[in-house]
């Protein structure tokens, strides 16, 4: 078998594919897309960094592939649905640069502290300024965390061996998990508050995208200091510089950005309040070395002994019934995904139900399919079909599989209720002529819509206009309707509807969506 490196990666990489007699490994970096549409046919496995881009067209040239292993957590330049359609594995290695990137975010706290970087330039320019550049101990100071998953659990014991105090918000970890990381929780505005330092490390989602703006900037301590190594436009770039010139920040960090590079107008770049550094959070060499021997390893037990570890698209099943279970962990996944970005609170119970011919199966494959798909929503994790039991569990979130008896509309449903901290849900699904998935019922309400593409998912009064104003809106704004599902309890009372759109909104957009007549809510979904 025969697997291509086809980006810069530690030589630790060539070596173990070179260990493994089955395998024959080359090197061949730089290709452009034609180039590597060309040779790509000849491979079994491809391990990749962010340089190459596996397009639909690569991939459908890869009639040989059975694997693609990229060194590191993104997997953005990779077309994952094809992938699996073509039946090719996509694997990660989501722990290998964990430690790197906290280790850089308290860098960049002590930096920040200490005006390091600002001291260094005047020394080099010459300037001997003792007093301009006074810092703040850390010692005895309040860090607050946004967001305490893999790299922000291990931010939080950096600062707590400090002699830090940690305030942690996060909504998807119990009490009893934040004990045992010896953070105190809080909520957000709590937080905001009382944190002299505030390290994000949260994904971005429609709910984070500029989540620390001008409200947020509003409720700080004045002189807080702020550190993003995290994921850029959690932070408003421009709303950050104002708060600088009004004294309620005394300075920030950042690692990523709204847009890497950042543009010559980025206002960031003209602050010496601000340490800047170009997405380094990953870039060490233990990290790089790391990743690369984790998805050398991964492949190679692949193709050897048909091992999956870390796989983004496919759960451990036999061969023989991936065909018939596969629909229904697709579903599943699709369930959770929708569920996780609709959700508010932190999770405390997921009960998933399986009703008729399902539950002939072994359904433990579809349960972490439904899990996966839920709290990758929720989580700054790689949640993958390996970890996301572990990960549940880890957060104190008790899991319930129930098959069940009870006669239902569809030869076959799967239905997820989840308890939050807030509320409870429920989404139902079933599929369709056996491979086609539909979300046929969300909490009381009945419906059939496609769970796939971007989604604006509404909640309204039934009344008469909704519909019609809409509408009209997203054809103002220039947005397609592809398809229009509906769905309402009693006459007159509450109503939703999921409008699958061709291009996702703006965020703009959908404020003007809020202010319409009757609208509850309207959140983007996408699946």
């Amino acid at each position: 078998m025969k697997v291509l490196i086809s980006d810069s990666m530690s030589a630790k990489a060539t070596e173990i594919f070179n260990s493994h007699p089955e395998i024959e490994c080359d090197v061949i970096t730089g290709l452009t897309p034609e180039e590597l549409k060309e040779k790509i046919g000849e491979y079994h496995g491809l391990a990749i960094r962010s340089s190459t881009t596996v397009t639909p067209e690569i991939l459908e040239a890869a009639k040989n592939l059975k694997v693609i292993g990229r060194a590191g957590i993104g997997v953005d330049n990779i077309d994952t649905d094809v992938a699996t359609q073509n039946g090719v594995i996509v694997m990660n290695t989501p722990g290998g640069n964990t430690t790197t990137t906290a280790e850089h975010a308290v860098a960049m706290m002590m930096a920040l502290a200490r005006n390091i970087p600002q001291a260094t330039a005047s020394m080099k320019g010459g300037k001997w300024e003792k007093k301009r550049f006074q810092g703040t101990e850390l010692t005895g100071k309040t860090l607050g965390i946004l967001g305490v998953g893999n790299i922000g659990s291990i931010v939080a014991s950096r600062a707590i061996g400090l002699k830090m105090n940690v305030l942690a918000f996060d909504p998807y970890i119990s009490t009893e998990a934040a004990d045992k990381l010896g953070v105190t929780l809080a909520e957000k505005d709590e937080l905001l508050a009382k944190s002299d330092f505030i390290s994000i490390h949260m994904p971005v989602t429609p709910e984070t995208r500029n989540m620390i703006g001008t409200e947020a900037f509003a409720k700080m301590k004045k002189g807080v200091r702020l550190i993003n190594c995290a994921r850029g436009g959690i932070v408003n770039e421009t709303d950050l510089v104002a708060a600088i010139e009004d004294g309620t920040v005394a300075g920030a960090a950042l690692d990523v950005f709204e847009t890497e590079p950042p543009t010559a107008d980025n206002p960031v770049l003209n602050r010496d309040e601000i340490i800047l550094t170009p997405h380094l959070g990953a870039s060490t060499h233990e990290a790089q070395e790391n990743v690369a021997i984790a998805i050398a390893e991964q492949i190679s037990d692949y193709l050897i002994n048909g091992t999956v570890r870390n796989a983004l698209n496919v759960p451990s099943v036999p061969a023989e019934l991936l065909a018939s279970l596969g629909p229904y962990i697709s579903l599943g996944e699709k369930l959770g995904s929708f569920q996780g970005q609709t959700l508010k609170g932190g999770i405390e119970e997921i009960t998933i139900e399986y009703s008729g011919e399902v539950v002939d199966y072994d359904i433990a494959p579809v349960t972490i399919a439904c899990i996966k798909g839920l709290l990758g929503q929720v989580l700054d994790l790689n949640v993958n079909f390996v970890n996301a039991p572990f990960v549940a569990k880890e957060r104190g979130i008790k899991v319930v599989e129930v098959k069940s008896s009870r006669s239902t509309d569809f030869t076959s449903s799967i239905t997820i209720k989840v308890k939050t901290k807030e509320t409870e849900s429920l989404v139902e699904g079933a599929l369709f002529g056996k491979s086609e998935p539909r979300i046929v019922k969300i909490d009381e309400f009945f419906l059939d819509a496609r769970p796939e593409g971007n989604l604006l998912f509404i909640k309204n009064e039934d009344k008469p206009g909704v519909i019609g104003n809409l509408g009209s809106l997203l054809a103002e704004n220039s947005l397609n309707i592809a398809q229009l599902h509906l769905g309402r309890g009693t006459v007159g009372g509450e109503a939703v509807s999921i409008w699958n759109i061709d291009t996702p909104p703006s965020i703009e957009i959908l404020d003007k969506v809020l202010e319409l007549p009757h609208l509850l809510s309207a959140k983007i979904i996408t699946l």
